[in-house]
């Protein structure tokens, strides 16, 4: 059985990520990280050093599960929702895990591409975590 989580060091990435783990602990499953890189688009949510940081942490905690993982990363000319999709039928997933954040009312009306793709194209259940999911 396999989990596949979206994964980019942010507060929502880490959340899917800490929910990706706990799910697969539950189900004895093993776990892809479909990984998106640090680019400018995202340096409105984290600074290039909390990124790193983030990685750093998410790392260590992957390797101290003792879960079975596989990382998979996104190229940065690459469509993360396509690379998602591919890897959840290729890999005959059982549930993918994505993150979310807050949005503002008039946000709320349009969905962001990537998460409105996955929602209406996944094979398998989708379980989308909140920004701050198990965090201390």
């Amino acid at each position: 059985m396999k989990i596949v989580v979206g994964y980019l060091p942010t507060p929502a990435g880490r959340a899917a990520l800490r929910a990706a783990m706990a799910e697969a602990t539950l189900r004895s499953a093993e776990l892809v990280v479909v990984q998106a890189h640090h680019t400018k688009r995202w340096d409105r949510h984290t600074s290039p050093e909390e990124t790193e940081t983030a990685l750093r942490e998410d790392r260590a905690a992957l390797e101290e599960s003792g879960l079975k993982y596989e990382l998979v990363p996104v190229a940065d000319d690459a469509d993360p929702a396509d690379i998602i999709l591919d890897v959840t039928d290729r890999t005959h997933t059982q549930l993918l895990v994505i993150g979310t954040r807050r949005r503002t009312p008039v946000g709320k009306l349009i969905m962001a591409p990537t998460t409105q793709r996955l929602l209406l194209e996944a094979g398998c259940p989708v379980l989308c975590v909140k920004a701050g999911y198990g965090s201390d």
